[in-house]
């Protein structure tokens, strides 16, 4: 299975029975709860779109980007709606997702970014959050006449390229829960710093995130992609093509003659679906001349078991723990 973000948006219509669901099921009005009144509230959010103002703490949270419901879980708020991103069914498989769902299910509006909108009205959020997301302005705008706050994505990134603390930030904000956020952050700095402190040699070695789509297309993440950026943290450097890749895209892809120019780096970590995509890779081969193939320089990591290649994509507070307690002894041990 495709890992790869779509970065193109869909465009879907307003349709009359989309403004009647939201307004047959009683309206988009919040559950009583803690309101205002506990000093956190209105909160303010500039993004791509203009700016959203929340007035009290959300009851009934619906995420629409890919890796969102992640954050609000690590917050202790189950979303109501989310997106499936890795075809789960049921939804939060991921060990370190189902604990926080505990038994819950949400319900499912899209899967990555072809959102059913009307499906998101039914559930009468009082809030809409749409981080690591395409969402378009059309869809936005389709919520918003619904009186349903969303945050939508950073305007200061292309979308699917804003750093991962900054959309953490942003829905401990819309969230009413800075403070636990920024716990959690430090703590992840702390354990990244930890491992770098660890392996002081990571500084000096180049590293690449590479997935094999399809037969004879090799892709490499880039920088700005959520694979990539976590062996960055690690303290790894990365070739300036995947450094300077346009952040429209996530990925560079390369035929087997563009396999040297690119993917002769000191560590190349493989994502892989499937027992049959190593093998693939091993057998082209270019592939079998590069150094870092023949000095065995080279890792394959599972998308699921264990899913380290699943941490890495989400990249997020709540996956990040587990991704560096499950990849970094493999790197050390290489």
């Amino acid at each position: 299975m495709s890992m790869r973000t779509r970065l193109p948006g869909v465009a879907i219509a307003l349709a009359t029975t989309l403004v009647l669901t939201a307004c047959g099921s009683g309206g988009t009005a919040p559950a009583a709860g803690p309101g205002g009144g506990d000093g956190v509230f209105p909160v303010k959010i500039e993004h791509k779109y203009g700016s959203t103002e929340i007035t009290k703490r959300p009851q009934r949270v619906v995420t629409l980007g890919l890796s969102d419901h992640e954050t609000a879980l690590a917050l202790d708020v189950k979303p109501v709606g989310v997106v499936d991103w890795f075809k789960e069914r049921p939804f939060g498989k991921f060990p370190w997702q189902a604990e926080k769902w505990a038994g819950t299910e949400p319900t499912i509006v899209g899967e990555r970014d072809d959102i059913n909108m009307e499906k998101v009205a039914s559930l009468r959020p009082d809030l809409v959050i749409a981080q690591y997301s395409g969402i378009t302005k059309e869809q936005y705008e389709t919520l918003t006449k619904l009186n349903i706050p969303v945050v939508a994505q950073s305007g200061k990134h292309p979308d699917y390229a804003t750093p991962w603390e900054e959309m953490a930030r942003t829905i401990g904000k819309a969230l009413g829960k800075d403070k636990e956020l920024e716990a959690k952050i430090a703590d992840l700095k702390a354990q990244f710093a930890k491992a770098r402190a660890e392996h002081p040699e990571w500084a000096k070695q180049t590293a690449l995130v590479a997935d094999n789509f399809q037969p004879g297309i090799f892709a490499a993440f880039a920088a700005h992609d959520p694979k990539l950026a976590f062996l960055l943290d690690l303290g790894f450097q990365t070739p300036d093509r995947l450094r300077q890749a346009p952040k429209e895209q996530n990925i560079i892809e390369v035929g087997s003659e563009g396999l040297p120019e690119l993917f002769e780096v000191d560590r190349l970590v493989w994502l892989t679906s499937d027992a049959t995509s190593e093998p693939k890779v091993k057998a082209d081969p270019v592939y079998q001349r590069l150094k870092v193939a023949k000095e065995k320089r080279d890792l394959f990591v599972s998308y699921y078991e264990p899913p380290i290649g699943a941490a890495i994509s989400f990249n997020t507070v709540l996956s990040m723990p587990f991704a560096l307690k499950n990849l970094v002894p493999i790197l050390a041990k290489q």
